[in-house]
């Protein structure tokens, strides 16, 4: 078997085992109703061994019902997936020239989120904009294609990620083409003009909160939703907003981030009984669930990142995360 030929069957393998999991493509595939055929469907769809499906081609376009920005309607949008440019498009208008939005496949990141969305093939593609997280929301009334657009988006990932990583195995780079987040709901949150000694006194790990150092809280507690990828915590006043109203690093024990449970005993203004406290080199983020469930929940996933050491290249992001309160 000659070079080019093992690299083939090197890309098309990969997307076969890790595209899609069996629960989200049943659920994409058949919600619509389709019974035996769509079953065969999905039976080559996660076959170990698969035939090149459209995902495998290196450019890809077509149309896909968009949620808009502003108004919140979906609208049908031209999409164009270029692995040449290592980019996904999409277009305002069918004869528009430029592009409305340009997401680089080094930053994007697609996630099934049909409750949600609202929609049975609901997708939610996230990319990288001025350091800050862009949200798009998309849906194919066909499963079958929004399924395709899945995997086209994850093999142009295993093409980026092959070159920028040439030493990495299909083992290492497949966890790497999508990922789901670590946890989404809804929590209370406070404003940053809380503390004025930011950074002194700070408890210990894992001890309870004190207000021995710290003044009183000088904002109210607000409904926001809150997602957890990976080290970036961004929350929202809407789930389906297209950017966050902020963005926290969490970074790791060793470099100064701790996850606390309760809140300072002068906390006020919380209509949610079950507190996190977030503590950060530069200050405290104040949160309260509304059940001890979801507070568990939280502070799980906070310490499964907490706890794991920072790779070099977080590092980099840490440096230039811009937090917005």
């Amino acid at each position: 078997m000659s070079t080019t030929q093992a690299g083939q069957q090197r890309r098309l393998r990969v997307p076969a085992r890790g595209g899609v999991r069996p629960g989200l493509a049943a659920l994409v595939l058949l919600s619509s109703g389709r019974t035996p055929r769509a079953e065969g469907r999905l039976r080559l769809l996660l076959a170990p061994t698969q035939p090149p499906g459209p995902w495998d081609r290196r450019y890809r376009e077509g149309f896909l019902w968009k949620r808009g920005r502003d108004n919140g309607q979906f609208l049908s949008r031209k999409f164009v997936l270029t692995e040449r440019e290592g980019a996904l498009k999409y277009f305002n208008r069918n004869d528009a020239k430029e592009p409305k939005a340009i997401m680089k496949i080094e930053h994007l990141n697609a996630t099934f989120q049909p409750a949600k969305i609202g929609h049975p093939h609901g997708l939610q593609v996230t990319y990288l904009k001025d350091n800050s997280t862009r949200n798009i929301f998309v849906y194919h009334e066909d499963g079958k294609e929004m399924v395709d657009w899945f995997n086209a988006l994850r093999a142009a990932r295993f093409h980026y990620l092959q070159v920028a990583f040439p030493g990495a195995s299909d083992a290492d780079l497949v966890p790497k083409l999508s990922r789901n987040y670590l946890k989404e709901g809804y929590m209370e949150k406070t404003g940053p003009k809380l503390w004025s000694a930011v950074g002194r006194g700070l408890p210990q790990a894992d001890q309870p909160v004190t207000a021995r150092s710290d003044p009183q809280q000088t904002e109210g507690f607000r409904k926001r939703w809150f997602t957890m990828d990976d080290r970036r915590l961004m929350y929202f006043k809407d789930p389906l907003d297209a950017f966050a109203r902020g963005e926290v690093f969490i970074g790791s024990r060793e470099s100064g981030y701790t996850v606390l449970d309760g809140l300072p005993p002068s906390t006020q203004g919380h209509h949610w009984p079950h507190g996190i406290t977030i503590v950060t080199p530069e200050r405290k983020f104040l949160l309260a669930c509304e059940t001890e469930s979801e507070q568990r929940a939280w502070v799980e996933a906070f310490r499964k990142v907490v706890d794991r050491p920072m790779l070099p290249q977080e590092y980099a992001v840490e440096a230039h995360f811009k937090h917005k309160p």
